[in-house]
């Protein structure tokens, strides 16, 4: 696993992950940095990079102890229980953002919970900006990581590329 560096124009950081043991550490990484945080995460990147198997590690680090399953056919896993609550949501088979009312959007956005988001672009115009943006790229064998964040989430990045909590 590389060092995190700079992305471009400074606005996030950039990490190579040479496979999937990686990826759930960096997840793990991740939950520690945002140490309680609630908030709207966004991951992004192609079928079959690797999305869940960051969300699983993080959860995990949250200390979930059960199975972490793709919400591809559900949509919505909920993790209740940790804190903060988390809610995993994969939109992939969304027909249509307007469908995120019927599946209670709005009650997940109580400003407690962290919303853990594959696909967010099928939500476009229903979703609420992202705090955090995590793209998952190919990368030869391995992944590259691109995180960035909302001006009020920066501390987590800060935290994230110096290995600390925020």
């Amino acid at each position: 696993m590389s060092v995190p560096m700079s992305a471009p124009g400074g606005a996030g950081i950039v990490v190579s992950l040479p496979d999937a043991a990686a990826q759930h550490a960096w997840g793990g990484r991740l939950a520690a940095a945002l140490a309680g945080r609630p908030g709207v995460i966004y991951l992004q990147g192609e079928l079959g990079v690797g999305k869940t198997t960051l969300v699983r590690g993080l959860l995990h680090a949250l200390g979930h102890r059960g199975p972490v399953r793709s919400p591809t056919y559900t949509l919505i896993e909920p993790y209740e229980t940790l804190t903060p609550p988390v809610w995993h949501l994969d939109l992939y088979r969304l027909g249509d953002a307007g469908e995120l009312e019927y599946l209670g959007l709005a009650d997940l956005l109580d400003g407690r919970s962290l919303l853990l988001i594959e696909w967010p672009e099928r939500g476009a115009g229903a979703l609420p900006a992202a705090d955090l943006r995590v793209q998952l790229d190919y990368a030869g064998n391995g992944r590259r990581l691109t995180l960035t964040a909302a001006p009020a989430w920066q501390a987590v990045l800060t935290a994230l590329a110096a290995g600390t909590r925020c």
